[in-house]
């Protein structure tokens, strides 16, 4: 595993007094950082609380992407503080950030580079089918049919009550919540398949002109594909999965992750995701109670709290997605986080971190994604 460059993993330099202090910063979040949550238990048997239905009314490019919108300068100094850690930081990153408001700029590293998403995809499902609702194609309440058929693999509360019940319905509106805040995969390809599947999300992609941003053929055909398995609806139950990928040769296993990586099946760029996110944040992707709705469920995401959310200020508000990809040692892959970042005086930053694949720690990983955001609530606050 290769650096951005040659140097060595760590906390970059820079001179003069105030790198002193940008210094002392890093150094106390990258020690004092703690570890993603450990797994949640089993979740009750007990149908989730849904809210009140509300009705919807590859080359690198340069720090400064080239735009057929002028673009105001971003501050020279944050781009030297990102272009420095993104530099040290062990395997392929891609950062971008976009001030949507008050002088748009843009900054990041590996701008157009294609990225694997993973669970970050789910923002593009969940426009889609709020896309539909806003046509009148769908509403909020209308009932999923869940089976044991349409079960996912890896994260899925809402197997162990179709697995204790037998087949469930559940409304648009609460899968949307589950897919979100949760990330629940069994929830996420549940609206997939009311939406019409990976093609509708892919045609609203186009549609919207969201950009360099691909779509897979939902999670259970990918996730088998990344591991080099061919899916089987058993492997949904339990750890049959992780037991039938175990099995597997190891040189077959990091194949199909090569493949994977070379050329993600669900890759989006940083560019294309900030601003797909200034869009959405603007009122120009949805309809106006569609775009609230989707902010309400975005800011209760409980995945990744120690991810970009950790380093926004008291005081900003946050709204975000995560993804995180297979682990075939001593690489992990599509470990990301995207997100709005407002501050208090209402002005607001598109950010995304992804992270493709590194041999860095987890709080290491961490702390570069809570220092992006630190850094942009810094720079927007002298």
């Amino acid at each position: 595993m290769s650096f951005q460059n040659p140097k060595s993993f760590g906390i970059f330099r820079q001179a003069g007094g105030a790198a002193l202090i940008w210094l002392s910063m890093v150094s106390m979040l990258t020690a004092c950082v703690a570890a993603d949550p450990p797994s949640r238990p089993k979740p009750a048997v007990s149908a989730p609380v849904v809210r009140p239905i509300v009705k919807p009314a590859p080359a690198t490019k340069p720090l400064v992407s080239v735009s057929t919108k002028p673009l105001a300068a971003p501050p020279a100094g944050l781009e030297n503080l990102i272009h420095e850690q993104w530099q040290q930081f062990p395997g392929k990153t891609g950062v971008a950030i976009l001030r949507i408001d008050g002088g748009e700029w843009l900054l990041g590293r590996r701008l157009s580079d294609l990225f694997p998403q993973q669970s970050v995809s789910k923002t593009w499902v969940a426009m889609t089918v709020l896309d539909l609702v806003d046509q009148g194609k769908l509403r909020l309440d209308q009932k999923v049919r869940i089976t044991a058929d349409d079960l996912a693999v890896f994260h899925q509360p809402i197997r162990e009550r179709v697995l204790a019940k037998g087949p469930i319905e559940e409304s648009v509106q609460s899968l949307l919540e589950q897919s979100i805040t949760a990330s629940d995969n069994t929830a996420n390809d549940s609206l997939l398949r009311t939406a019409g599947g990976p093609q509708a999300v892919r045609a609203f992609i186009q549609r919207k002109k969201l950009g360099a941003v691909r779509f897979g053929p939902g999670e259970r055909i990918m996730q088998s594909e990344i591991a080099g398995l061919p899916w089987k609806q058993e492997y949904s139950v339990g750890r049959r999965f992780y037991t039938a990928r175990e099995a597997l040769p190891l040189a077959s296993r990091k194949s199909a992750m090569d493949r994977y990586l070379a050329d993600p099946v669900d890759g989006a760029s940083p560019e294309a995701i900030v601003r797909a996110l200034a869009k959405f944040a603007r009122g120009e992707i949805l309809s106006s109670a569609s775009t609230r709705l989707l902010l309400d469920v975005m800011s209760r995401t409980s995945s990744g709290p120690n991810r970009l959310k950790a380093g926004v200020p008291a005081g900003w508000r946050f709204v975000h997605k995560t993804g995180t990809g297979q682990i075939l040692s001593p690489i992990s892959t599509g470990y990301n986080d995207i997100g709005i970042m407002t501050a208090p005086d209402g002005t607001r930053y598109a950010v995304a971190v992804m992270i493709g694949s590194t041999t860095a720690s987890v709080p290491q990983r961490m702390a570069l994604m809570q220092f992006v955001t630190r850094s942009v609530a810094a720079y927007h606050e002298r």
